[in-house]
């Protein structure tokens, strides 16, 4: 006898509310020791009959076993025998009428004894006619009656319903089959259409246990069966795909059993806080993301094989069985393949014994805009015959000129390339391909695994040949539809992230993939050293972009004789843009955006000047004060006024300014009529995708930290900053802010906010001291050790800083201080958030407006580190 069914500790013979606790507790205790050693369907059907005991003893005990108009029923997952440590127990008490006052009582008597033993209970009172009624407006009532189970009570009532619930007056399979799939299409959509987010939900995700449950659904209402094992009978599904569906649930039960455990309540989220333990609980070691990995890369192949059963039967199950006697055209598209619909399907199941024809069926799918899927039953023979492949696709001549052929069609990365991804031959093709799928990015910035990330960047970079498009990346646009080889970003895109997961740096390594990848598929050198370059280099304008000022031309000058001409300067900058977008749909923005277009418009206007001539920063000084001042002079202010006013500020201020903000910042100095009050400006449309704060006052010692304060305070983040002196100290600084779902502020009661803030925190006025805000769940996951590096920097008079650390609230407001207290100024910062990790970039002097020493730089490194050890342990 199992240790499951050996749990035969009778339940109190008298109702007490403590032991009964006592006796949950022990059963739970229980299983959880018998998780290691029980089947999990064991473990779930004996908690379901658990339940079941004290539901009928606790019935006893309110005194309504002896009524009998009355039916106990479990309902949905509980009325298939089935319950999780805490899942819901759904039940219905099904009434011959309407409760009179005594029967109300006892019922509440009852339920209030579940939600005493703190039972997740979801409960009705409903009559025969009052249920059928119910469930024929509502699908999800409808749903919960197929898997209805009596537990005790009137038999006849709850055969009635049972017979009715189950009959086509209620609901036609028809109809009940097009309610479910428009469900499942809605929850789908929740998710963005996948279950590869990091913290995917085990129950709702696409290929997660709701989906293996529709499958049941729409044939048990159908054929009118009670389990999953009836239906092959049915020829609804073969033997061996009923074997898959139940060994796909079971680890997903077994994930789900080891959440609930882990977080004591109904936790379907596998959430960062819970994996190592569940990764442990679950046997695939202790040893932190190693283990993590093993547990999440099984899950993600698993709801793969979930999605893809998922769509194979429900589509058979609508063609084959409900709509079987409807006359489909069929067209013929050559030897092997013939349009059913809109659906391709394989002319005999020996097509794919010509291996070529895995890929000559994704060929047609680009070729053929009227195609929208694959039939179910050439699905059935992909899966069959991927199973029986020995070595890769890419291993044969026709496979590799069809894979490039595909490459090369203007519609291969529509619908085409989401296939081949979903149907597992994307992989069967690229041997590094399978490494990274379902492979983890443990950070707050990759919102996908690696293979989800990297075809969502080929659908961004499809976008760029749209029409639809142009207006939403209008740059990318023009440049893609100039290029001569599209297809070389594409494979660029497909290699850029091949690598991780393996040791080492896997730009490097994937740029040794794609070598091999040109060398086999007989591209040109020129092609392959271009792709090799971008995929080594993909970083590079997102890095330069956010991290170094844009504006410095020696910055431009630097990234354009890495980038050498315009040509890798095209792909580049389409690449970056679409691996951005496809990292995590919550962190572009328009000042992203604007960054790195203003990156590429710079580099290449200095390649079309001749890298050797790249333009003067006097040049661009001249360039934009000639085209402020006579705008400035047609709102009727005095040359020499402001010629005057130019003259006290510091030439850079003019580089780093366009014409437009050098007038709106000139014409309000000149009207601000109180020197000792700031004057600060806040943009009220976004300039470049951000509202800019500009601050003018006089210099006081803790400045940026008092404003830095203020705007926290105002719950914006700062992406960029430019604090400048003039020569009559007089400090001129900007502060490139965002809301924090990474919007510009546009409302003018939240601009009016923050200037009255940061007028009243440079006044001194408000206590700098604040409660320190707590991180968030997820952050509270992630250890980034502080770094402080000093880097050499273009000019000898100031000192470059690089801090590296946890994102945690309020960050640049602690630095902010200890600058302050370590009498450092502060010029410029550049402020850098990748998903978890803050990565600041400063430029500063010390209190002499010079470098700083060693020893000052020692002092301040030792007191930086200090406050971010100090943050990240509270």
């Amino acid at each position: 006898m199992s240790q499951v069914l050996s749990f035969n500790r009778p339940l109190p013979e008298r109702y007490s509310l403590d032991a009964y606790k006592k006796h949950f507790a022990e059963f739970q205790e229980f299983q959880a020791r018998a998780f290691h050693s029980q089947p999990i369907n064991a473990l779930v059907k004996a908690r379901a009959r658990f339940v079941d005991e004290v539901l009928l003893q606790l019935w006893q005990y309110c005194d309504l076993a002896k009524d009998k108009s009355i039916s106990l029923l479990a309902v949905g997952g509980y009325g298939r025998g089935e319950l999780h440590p805490y899942s819901d127990i759904d039940l219905l008490l099904l009434v011959e009428k309407r409760p009179g006052s005594a029967q109300h009582e006892a019922i509440g008597r009852f339920i209030t004894l579940l939600w005493d033993l703190r039972l997740e209970v979801g409960h009705s009172v409903r009559t025969l006619k009052e249920t059928l009624s119910l469930g024929k407006e509502d699908i999800t009532i409808a749903t919960n009656l197929l898997e209805m189970r009596l537990l005790t009570g009137n038999k006849q009532l709850f055969n009635e319903l049972h017979e009715a619930a189950m009959s086509e007056s209620f609901w036609t399979s028809q109809a009940f089959f097009q309610a479910k799939r428009h469900e499942q299409q809605q929850r789908h959509a929740q998710y963005h259409g996948t279950a590869y987010n990091l913290e995917p939900n085990l129950k709702a995700n696409p290929g997660g246990l709701r989906d293996i449950q529709t499958i049941g659904w729409v044939a048990k209402k159908h054929f009118n069966t009670r389990t999953m094992r009836e239906l092959v009978a049915y020829q609804y599904l073969t033997e061996d795909e009923y074997q898959e569906l139940m060994e796909c649930e079971a680890y997903l039960w077994q994930m789900r059993f080891a959440l609930h455990l882990e977080a004591g309540r109904n936790e379907n989220r596998i959430l960062f806080d819970y994996q190592p333990a569940a990764a442990e609980r679950l046997g695939f070691g202790a040893d932190g993301k190693a283990s993590v990995e093993r547990m999440m890369k099984r899950f993600f192949r698993t709801v793969q094989r979930v999605s893809e059963l998922n769509e194979m039967l429900l589509q058979h199950f609508e063609g084959s069985i409900l709509n079987s006697q409807q006359k489909v055209k069929v067209s013929q598209l050559d030897d092997y393949f013939e349009l059913h619909g809109h659906l391709i399907k394989a002319s005999d199941n020996a097509v794919f014994a010509k291996r070529d024809n895995l890929l000559r069926l994704f060929w047609h799918i680009a070729n053929n805009s009227n195609i929208t899927g694959v039939h179910s039953t050439t699905i059935r023979l992909i899966r069959q015959v991927r199973r029986r492949l020995m070595g890769d696709l890419q291993d044969y001549e026709a496979c590799r000129q069809l894979f490039l052929a595909l490459l090369r069609h203007p519609r291969g990365m529509d619908k085409a390339i989401t296939l081949m991804h979903r149907y597992g031959i994307l992989a069967a093709y690229l041997p590094q391909w399978r490494n990274i799928e379902g492979q983890m990015q443990f950070d707050l910035f990759h919102a996908y695994t690696v293979d989800e990330h990297t075809h969502r960047l080929l659908k961004n970079l499809y976008k760029y040949s749209l029409p639809e498009h142009d207006s939403e990346f209008p740059l990318c646009s023009d440049i893609v539809k100039k290029m001569e080889k599209p297809e070389l970003l594409y494979l660029a895109g497909i290699f850029h992230d091949i690598a991780k997961g393996r040791g080492g740096d896997h730009s490097e390594l994937g740029a040794m993939d794609v070598r091999e990848f040109a060398k086999l598929h007989k591209l040109s050198d020129f092609d392959s050293k271009l792709i090799a370059w971008l995929v080594e280099n993909h970083l590079l304008m997102s890095v330069t972009a956010q991290r170094r000022d844009i504006h410095d031309p020696q910055v431009v000058a630097e990234f354009a004789e890495k980038v050498r001409d315009e040509t890798r300067l095209n792909y580049l900058y389409c690449l970056t843009l679409a691996d951005i977008r496809a990292t995590n749909d919550n962190l572009w923005n328009d000042w992203k955006g604007s960054l790195l277009r203003e990156l590429f418009l710079a580099t290449q206007k200095a390649f079309r000047r001749g890298l050797e001539k790249p333009m003067d920063l006097r040049d661009l000084i001249r360039e934009n004060q000639a085209e402020a001042l006579p705008l400035l002079i047609k709102q009727s202010f005095i040359e020499s006024e402001i010629l005057q006013l130019w003259s006290r500020i510091k030439a850079d201020y003019f580089a780093r300014y366009s014409p437009k903000q050098i007038v709106w910042h000139t014409e309000h100095i000149l009207r601000h009529k109180d020197p000792n009050e700031p004057l600060v400006l806040v943009s009220k449309a976004p300039i470049k995708g951000g509202t800019q704060v500009f601050v003018y006052t006089r210099d006081q010692a803790g400045l940026f930290a008092r404003m830095v304060a203020a705007l926290d305070s105002k719950k914006v983040n700062i992406y960029d900053a430019q604090i400048m002196t003039n020569k009559d100290g007089f400090a001129m600084d900007t502060f490139v802010v965002l809301e924090q779902n990474g919007e510009a502020v546009t409302s003018p009661s939240r601009q009016q906010s923050i200037k009255k803030a940061l007028e009243q925190f440079i006044a001194g006025k408000p206590d700098l001291s604040r409660q320190k805000p707590r991180l968030s769940r997820q952050m509270r996951q992630f250890s980034v050790p502080p770094k402080v590096v000093f880097l050499p920097g273009n000019t000898k008079h100031r000192t470059m800083l690089e801090i590296a650390a946890l994102d945690t609230p309020g960050l640049l407001c602690d630095l902010g201080q200890v600058f302050q207290q370590c009498g450092v100024n502060i010029h410029a910062a550049k402020i850098t958030t990748i998903g978890e990790r803050a990565e600041d970039f400063f430029l500063i002097s010390n209190a002499a407006d010079d470098a700083l020493t060693p020893e000052q730089q020692s002092e301040l490194k030792r007191s930086l580190i200090a406050q971010l050890s100090q943050q990240t342990e509270g």
